[in-house]
């Protein structure tokens, strides 16, 4: 039964990708460890630093490298060298998290007031909260995503069962994707290659009008009706199905901020002319893309009509606003492996698979299937209002 349910989530990542495509698509990772995932609550972090100015340089912004003092050696296991993504122009980097810490914190938009946002799910970095800055991330934590090499921190609404709970999902996929550096595109279109900033940190999805969200009903191998808004997809869903949500971020950047005051205009979709994309003149610089697709359980007893994420406002459409949030923490070396591993040489790197014969060890906290426990109650929220 468990080899049976590991399949099923390779095949509900692979039917994420579906209506998602960031020229070409390719498989998705398979999970490993049998571990489930325990809940956990926001640790301690120090309190922020001050923010930078929106005018400062890419090079005076980017923070110095920040030592993690982790064994890197002990958290990497050998395989083989993956696949090409030919016929994709794209090289590819994936890996899974499990569900993390459940809290009122949002680092990105609310720094240092813990409390303050809407109730978030986190992925990642399991010391992540409001304080948390570049150097408590780099510095502290375990991770849900594979390993500590990737101490980043990932976060999204919480959704609600309209009944007190928050469903926890049973994974979320996530992968980066970019043309090779040295693909002539660039040249063609103007556009400079780059690898992630150290620290980058923005927010995507709606309200953005280019923002690229995807609900979608899955049955094992099967798509379940059509793609959709997030009712949509659940009036197609039935107990033991699953509804998938898949959000992919914008990929050009302006070259000078590591976050703007709305943490979202340092980073721009690319635009479409006669048939050719390209990012704007402002946003020249082109990084890994990446796609976060997470899966919820449905099960008997549910009332999916009910279900809203934290954001939505009253009176919404469900999901209609949907987003998620990203805080770049990678281990330097790390980062530089997958980018030179996988993305510059069009490989097809999945299960954390750096694309040079080494990959990430799983951890204790890798998702081994259905979340453990699925629902958790709505936590009070006794600091913010």
């Amino acid at each position: 039964m468990r080899n049976g349910r590991r399949g099923s989530i390779v095949i509900a990542i692979l039917l994420a990708c579906v209506g998602c495509r960031d020229e070409g698509a390719s498989k998705q990772p398979a999970p490993g460890s049998d571990a489930p995932p325990p809940i956990f609550t926001p640790a301690p972090s120090p309190s922020p630093s001050p923010s930078p100015t929106g005018t400062q340089s890419a090079a005076a912004m980017e923070p110095s490298p920040v030592q993690s003092n982790l064994s890197i050696t002990s958290l990497i296991r050998s395989v083989s060298i993956p696949a090409s993504a030919s016929p994709d122009v794209v090289g590819a980097f994936r890996f899974l998290c499990g569900p993390g810490q459940v809290a009122y914190d949002d680092p990105i938009v609310h720094p240092g007031q813990p409390g303050t946002s809407h109730l978030h799910l986190f992925f990642g970095n399991l010391s992540a909260n409001a304080n948390s800055t570049y150097e408590s991330l780099r510095t502290s934590g375990e991770s849900t995503c594979t390993n500590e090499l990737n101490r980043s921190a990932y976060w999204m609404p919480a959704l609600l069962d309209g009944r007190g709970n928050v469903i926890r999902p049973n994974y979320a996929a996530i992968y980066y994707k970019r043309r090779p550096s040295s693909d002539p595109w660039f040249k063609t279109n103007g556009n400079i290659p780059r690898d992630l900033p150290r620290g980058l940190r923005y927010v995507f999805g709606n309200p953005d009008a280019e923002a690229l969200v995807h609900f979608k009903c899955v049955n094992g191998w099967k798509v379940i009706g059509t793609p959709g808004t997030m009712t949509h997809a659940l009036q197609q869903c039935a107990a033991g199905q699953k509804l998938l949500v898949s959000i992919s971020s914008p990929k050009c950047w302006d070259g000078k901020n590591l976050d703007s005051p709305d943490h979202r205009s340092h980073m721009a979709y690319m635009q479409r002319n006669g048939g050719q994309t390209f990012c704007p003149d402002t946003h020249p610089f082109v990084l890994p893309m990446f796609t976060l697709t997470a899966e919820f359980s449905i099960e008997l007893g549910d009332v999916p009509g009910l279900w809203r994420f934290s954001s939505d406002m009253p009176g919404a459409e469900p999901g209609s606003s949907f987003h998620s949030d990203w805080f770049g923490a990678w281990e330097d070396s790390i980062l530089d492996r997958w980018h030179r591993g996988c993305i510059d040489k069009m490989l097809n790197c999945s299960d954390g698979d750096f694309g040079d014969g080494g990959a990430m060890k799983k951890n204790a906290h890798f998702p081994s299937g259905l979340a453990v426990p699925r629902l958790v109650p709505v936590p009070a929220n006794q600091i913010g209002p």
